[in-house]
């Protein structure tokens, strides 16, 4: 965020809260505005952008009103850099705190640019600490104290604190507000003070219940608080058995945790098994999406992937990746330049021999993709990686020998020589059992050395697949005598 003497928007364009509609006013339907699959219809931006553009505030205004927040955030992420802030500007205080937590991460760093700190502070005081913590991570630490310094004590504590974990660690991502009793209390006791305390964290699906030194023992739903006597002990009620999430749990572990359990919500405990703070599934949804992607895009050396994520960053992430390719391609290259007689002698094989290195590079595409899915969700562990590498081994030899007999073939007809057909199915059965194995190896290698294999694996696999399909298929050639026959 660069610093600025003035903010861009006006004080006043941040409000804390949702307005409520008018209840006089007759209610539109908000489908005329969302497609069938509950996205923005394009002419609607369009026409939001344009009434802002030519001044007319309120009309702007009007056509936004009743959009969720989640449909605001897509409004803005939707629209150009240069039209975000005039759309700001013009939206008022319908850029809310929900609008801005829902925001992508790198519009929102947009949009926070153009306030002062007190307008960002104002905005991270109004939501729950994981997301306030998600707006002011990433700022320069001096405009980074100067929105702590502008928030209320309270707040200002609970977000220091939280950005004193390690980042997409369960300590950035857990709410410090969340609601604890103790075990001796009655039912009546609970429900009074769930009604009478207004400081009480506002959503929330279970009760934790904690002993003297304030580590959870149990939890209560409150469904089973709300159907049971006000007489009856919290003790008596409560589920001992819970899962504690330690406060530096990676976030990715966090997730898995959750689904294995159908979690709701889950208490974090810090390293004396005391209560700090609750993390709710809402936040886990948005972990498993973003871990998934994470991965995909990692094997392909794209970065982020984000298309809201600036261009020289984009470029510069991906240009690294592809020069690392560069490298492992002409180390393939020095594998056929080895054999570039044998080539001048049978032009033919200069011909086949992509096939052989492409047909592997996709089958350890597969393997490592299915290898890496499975490192991620647990599936695959010491326990039973060896069973993993003799399963991929079996499918890559029977996938290895039913494309090698149908190019083998192929290649014999067409070409009106056997020979020839036999080395490139030889050589097509090598190739998938290499790309098989290295797809399972690689990655399995990498994680235990604690390297994730999301990141490394595909320059590794490829480069092994092109080089043994090149080497075995040219390799083979000379050993039949094919070359010395052309």
């Amino acid at each position: 965020m660069d610093k600025r003497e003035e903010p861009l928007l006006p004080d006043d364009t941040i409000l804390t809260e949702n307005r409520e509609p008018d209840r006089d006013q007759p209610q539109r339907d908000v489908e005329t505005e969302l497609d069938e699959d509950d996205r923005l219809r394009p002419e609607f931006v369009r026409d939001v952008i344009e009434l802002a553009e030519a001044g007319e505030g309120e009309a702007a205004r009007e056509r936004v009103g009743r959009l969720h927040p989640a449909d605001i955030a897509d409004l803005f992420e939707l629209a150009s850099s240069d039209e975000r802030p005039m759309l700001a500007a013009v939206l008022g205080d319908m850029l809310s705190a929900d609008v801005v937590a829902e925001m992508n991460d790198y519009v929102r760093e947009e949009l926070i640019d153009l306030l002062a700190p007190e307008q960002v502070a104002e905005l991270a005081s109004e939501l729950d600490t994981d997301d306030a913590v998600a707006i002011i991570e990433d700022m320069e630490e001096d405009e980074q104290q100067a929105v702590l310094d502008a928030m209320e004590p309270g707040d200002r504590a609970a977000i220091v604190d939280a950005l004193s974990f390690p980042e997409e660690s369960a300590g950035r991502l857990m709410q410090r507000e969340y609601v604890a009793v103790p075990e001796h209390v009655m039912v009546g006791d609970v429900i009074d003070r769930l009604r009478e305390d207004v400081d009480l964290a506002t959503d929330f699906w279970e009760i934790f219940v904690v002993d003297p030194m304030h580590r959870p023992v149990g939890t209560c739903q409150l469904s089973w608080i709300l159907r049971t006597p006000r007489d009856v002990s919290i003790a008596d009620l409560m589920k001992r058995e819970q899962t504690l999430i330690p406060v530096d749990m990676d976030q990715e572990e966090v997730a898995l945790r959750f689904q294995k359990y159908a979690l709701i919500s889950a208490a974090v405990v810090d390293k004396a098994g005391r209560l700090v703070g609750m993390i709710t599934v809402d936040d886990v949804v948005h972990i498993i999406q973003e871990e998934a992607g994470e991965d995909i895009l990692r094997l392909s050396g794209a970065g982020d992937g984000d298309i809201n994520e600036p261009i020289a960053l984009t470029i510069r992430t991906r240009l690294s990746w592809l020069v690392v390719n560069l490298g492992t391609a002409m180390l393939a290259a020095s594998v056929v330049g080895i054999f570039q007689g044998a080539i001048a002698k049978l032009a033919l094989l200069a011909v086949l021999m992509p096939i052989v290195s492409g047909m592997g590079g996709n089958a350890g595409t597969q393997t490592l993709a299915v290898t890496v899915r499975a490192i991620a969700t647990n599936q695959l562990t010491a326990s039973n990686t060896l069973r993993m590498i003799l399963r991929e081994f079996r499918i890559a030899a029977v996938n290895g020998l039913s494309l090698g007999i149908l190019i083998g073939s192929g290649t014999a007809l067409l070409f009106d020589n056997v020979l020839l057909g036999g080395v490139i199915a030889a050589a097509m059965l090598i190739n998938n059992l290499v790309a098989g194995l290295a797809g399972i190896l690689v990655p399995v290698t990498l994680d235990r050395f604690d390297i994730d294999p999301a990141v490394s694996s595909a320059v590794f696999v490829t480069t092994l697949t092109d080089i043994m399909g090149f080497f075995s298929f040219l390799g083979l050639a000379v050993l039949s005598g094919l070359t010395a026959m052309g």
